[in-house]
């Protein structure tokens, strides 16, 4: 589990790359944004923030698409 950080409190260095690693990796296994901001204490734009500086990619939004219907529905 996600170390729970203080609202406000910068996180810098060491501490911001393991946290940045703890973060990547559940991401990556399928948590969303918001249960890692809600588990760790942080704000959605903090967590996306960590995310996208690390280079990971993040998945779209998914529920319905605007796009074209597919042929043949």
């Amino acid at each position: 589990m996600a170390e729970t950080v203080k609202k406000g409190v910068r996180i810098t260095g060491t501490d911001r790359s393991k946290l940045a690693g703890e973060l990547k990796k559940k991401y990556t296994q399928g948590a969303s944004i918001r249960a890692l901001a809600e588990e760790t204490g942080r704000s959605y734009g903090f967590v996306h923030r960590i995310l996208t500086e690390n280079d990971v990619a993040l998945r779209g939004r998914g529920g319905a698409t605007r796009g074209k219907a597919k042929a043949g529905r």
